[in-house]
């Protein structure tokens, strides 16, 4: 008589977006040890991103917050209807209250700090394929979250005004904080200067600010740019 054999789950498919080669081999390092996750792509900008998702089908995406190249916060909105069924969690290497307003507006599933351990990474990678919200102890200890009830919406933030802007808003305050001009703008996000100006007027009303100065101190402020 033949015994039944359990069928084997499927791993974690994970893909990576970091431009430090270190924290990628690290981490590689870590779940090739692991017959629940495997890495089937990385990249060091988020510049074909979405393109790589779309070909690879990866459950989890890894990507770092403060990279050069395509803004983190647009590629998130361009999955989210390309590439619906990958979910992401984000990196980086500062915890910022203002990054945690912006996650949960743009839908990411997570937010984990590169100093947290790898088991806290790891964690959270299985906490986002099973279709749950995921922050790591020190995002948590940082921001003030409740340990029990992290995060479900936006509703569980304390209020932010940057919860007021869209995620094409935000993409353009973060450039204009960079210190990005109005040309580059348009060029970087494929409309014209007066779409631009659109956005920064708009920015401008729900912020209550009055000129590009104020806009690039408030991003800075916020912790939306690094200086």
């Amino acid at each position: 008589m033949m015994m039944a054999t359990e069928e084997k789950a499927a791993p974690i498919r994970v893909f990576c977006v970091d431009d430090h080669a270190f924290l990628i081999e690290g981490l590689q390092s870590r779940f090739e040890k692991m017959d629940d996750i495997e890495v089937v792509g990385t990249l060091e900008t988020a510049d074909g991103l979405v393109a790589a998702a779309e070909a690879l089908k990866p459950n989890v995406i890894l990507l770092d917050i403060e990279m050069p190249g395509r803004d983190p916060f647009e590629t998130i909105d361009d999955l989210r209807s390309r590439c619906p069924d990958c979910r992401v969690i984000l990196l980086s290497a500062f915890v910022r209250h203002s990054y945690l307003d912006v996650a949960v507006k743009v839908g990411a599933w997570g937010y984990v700090s590169k100093r947290d351990a790898p088991s806290a990474i790891i964690d959270a990678i299985k906490q986002v394929a099973e279709g749950r919200f995921a922050f790591s102890p020190e995002v948590i200890n940082r921001c003030g979250l409740d340990p029990a009830r992290p995060m479900a919406s936006d509703s569980n933030l304390p209020e932010s005004k940057i919860n007021q802007l869209t995620p094409r808003e935000l993409q353009i305050l973060r450039m204009i904080g960079r210190g990005m001009p109005r040309n580059e703008i348009a060029n970087t996000i494929h409309r014209s200067p007066k779409t631009v100006d659109a956005h920064r007027s708009s920015i401008m009303d729900k912020l209550g600010l009055h000129d590009r100065v104020e806009l690039a101190r408030f991003a800075i402020r916020e912790g939306l740019v690094e200086i």
